[in-house]
């Protein structure tokens, strides 16, 4: 089964599903895409063009997401909350009339109750207080233990501060325990240095 998706495409801005990406919407053809979204079924597929150029191929994976919270501004403007739905698959872009760019697309079955094992966690969270450390972050761990796998995951796939590329790498990560993989493996090398002050970085 597919389903027509109405997308907005943004580099750099990756929703996974159950997390929350706040956006402020201001472009002319996305606030038609924002104003339709809310007559019709209040939601927006979030996607990343492969180039941050106009009308560039997009990658093959994206997150639907629902409009949450929404301030409408008497300029046309919006801020709102989009809350990640469910992964979709890329299958065709749409030759569309409107203004916003459309395709079809296969929605992901994601399984809510997927975790971990015990020693997955557990080398999850050693690695990620050692980056907060290298990073100079401060985190409430308490709160992250009480996390759920899901939650926690995603969670930090999300608000990490990796490229675009490494970001999209993650959600398309095949489950929960691939994704959680490569977030040790990009902690890891996000958190190297040279001998230096300068973090590596992904180039």
């Amino acid at each position: 089964m597919t389903k027509r998706l109405s997308i907005f495409p943004l580099t750099g801005a990756v929703l996974f599903p159950g997390m929350q990406l706040p956006l402020h919407i201001f472009e002319p053809r996305y606030r038609a895409l924002v104003g339709d979204a809310l007559i019709r079924d209040r939601q927006i597929a979030m996607i990343q063009p492969q180039r941050p150029t106009e009308g560039a191929p997009l990658y093959k994976v994206g997150c639907v997401g629902r409009i949450g919270e929404v301030q409408a501004m008497d300029d046309g403007r919006y801020n709102l909350i989009l809350e990640g739905v469910a992964r979709f698959r890329l299958v065709r872009e749409l030759d569309v009339t409107t203004a916003f760019r459309q395709v079809e697309a296969e929605i992901y079955d994601e399984d809510d109750d997927e975790t971990l094992t015990h020693a997955q966690r557990g080398g999850f969270e050693r690695e990620a207080r050692a980056f907060a450390d290298r990073q100079g972050y401060s985190v409430d761990w308490d709160s992250v233990e009480r996390l759920d796998d899901r939650s926690l995951i995603n969670g930090v796939s999300q608000i990490a501060p990796f490229d675009p590329a490494s970001k999209q790498a993650l959600l398309e990560a095949e489950n929960l325990a691939v994704r959680c993989e490569l977030l040790v493996q990009l902690m890891q090398f996000y958190g190297r240095t040279d001998g230096s002050e300068d973090i590596v970085t992904l180039q």
